[in-house]
């Protein structure tokens, strides 16, 4: 005699654990989805101590893109630049500082080791119990849920974005040959993030805490559903 309660609950537990993975899977996505903005930031200065309120203007250079999406750039960091004090000089005029503004945008494959899991369906053999009652066996997942079985190399294509921001003082060697005081190189490597969405976090993220160490290496995160900086 087949006792039906015991089948359908198997079938039932089975039900259930796989509407719990996919539910798993579901919030896994979603956080993959919204994970944070994180930075690289490279730091150098030698910032003169009279700088306060000091102007500032954009260098030229041809080892840019396009004219729009420069000015688009420039205007990140200028805007960075008015939040610590200092005042963009007036149009035609040369500041005292100039600012140098690189952004680039490449692709570099990554290889890191992934964990494999075995997710193993057990047979449940049927049984008869002591009033001599024959109960059906089944197929069901491992009680002791998915088991790791190695590992296996897997290589994948990354975004890598990068700002560099250079402030030179024309004071210490006149325009031809202003000497650089300020140097910070932002860096996001990651999924699916485009430079010209990238460049204004990068632009926060290079001059965040101005000007910083001398040398120092420090990673700048921000929150993807607001934008806001992330302090620990």
């Amino acid at each position: 005699m087949v006792n039906l309660s015991r089948f359908f609950s198997g079938v039932a537990g089975v039900s259930r654990l796989l509407r719990a993975g996919i539910a798993v899977a579901a919030v896994a996505l979603l956080a993959a989805c919204a994970s944070p903005i994180t930075a690289k930031v490279t730091s150098f200065n030698s910032w003169p101590a009279n700088a306060a309120g000091a102007t500032y203007s954009f260098a030229p250079s041809t080892a840019k893109p396009s004219e729009l999406e420069q000015a688009a750039y420039e205007g990140y960091v200028g805007a960075e630049l008015q939040r610590i004090g200092l005042k963009q000089a007036a149009p035609g005029q040369t500041g005292r500082f100039l600012v140098d503004v690189t952004a680039s945008g490449t692709t570099r494959n990554r290889t890191y080791l992934q964990p494999i899991y075995d997710h193993n369906w057990i047979w449940y053999p049927p049984y008869r119990d002591r009033n001599g009652n024959v109960f059906q066996g089944y197929w069901g997942p491992d009680p002791w849920g998915p088991r790791w079985v190695g590992d296996r190399q897997v290589t994948r294509t990354v975004q890598v974005g990068r700002l560099q921001v250079r402030l030179l003082d024309t004071q210490i060697g006149g325009q031809a040959k202003a000497k650089p005081v300020f140097e910070s190189t932002a860096v996001y490597e990651g999924d699916n993030e485009d430079l010209p969405d990238l460049v204004p976090y990068l632009a926060r993220a290079a001059l965040d805490g101005f000007p910083g160490q001398n040398g120092g290496v420090r990673v700048v995160t921000f929150d993807p559903s607001t934008g806001q900086l992330v302090r620990k």
